[in-house]
């Protein structure tokens, strides 16, 4: 059974730093791309950063570029999102995504709330 399972999300000051990661199971993690998406209180998911299979290609939202960094091990079947000079902004509950062709799968979401 695939499965996705977020840590690392807490509460932060503004300016501070948060690093998440997802640990996969129950599927071949190396052949999926995979991708942060955040969600906050009354708006819509959006998607955060990307990474492709074998690490090659990155895409990050505007809103994060220069700020945030995605990553993967492959070793280790992990995706890593490093968050650096937060904002009140970035508050949100951060999912992970796997996806290959028509195949998707969530994880359950981690809360980062950055407040002073």
């Amino acid at each position: 059974q695939a499965q996705l399972v977020e840590s690392g999300g807490g509460l932060v000051q503004p300016g501070g730093s948060l690093r998440l990661s997802c640990a996969a199971s129950g599927f071949t993690f190396s052949r999926y791309a995979m991708s942060w998406y955040r969600q906050a209180p009354g708006k819509e998911r959006e998607l955060v950063a990307s990474i492709t299979s074998i690490g090659g290609t990155v895409n990050y939202a505007d809103p994060v570029k220069g700020r945030f960094t995605i990553s993967r091990d492959n070793d280790k079947n992990t995706v890593y999102l490093q968050m650096n000079s937060l904002k009140p902004e970035d508050t949100a509950v951060y999912y992970c995504y796997a996806n290959r062709v028509y195949v998707r799968y969530w994880g359950q979401g981690t809360q980062v709330t950055v407040s002073s």
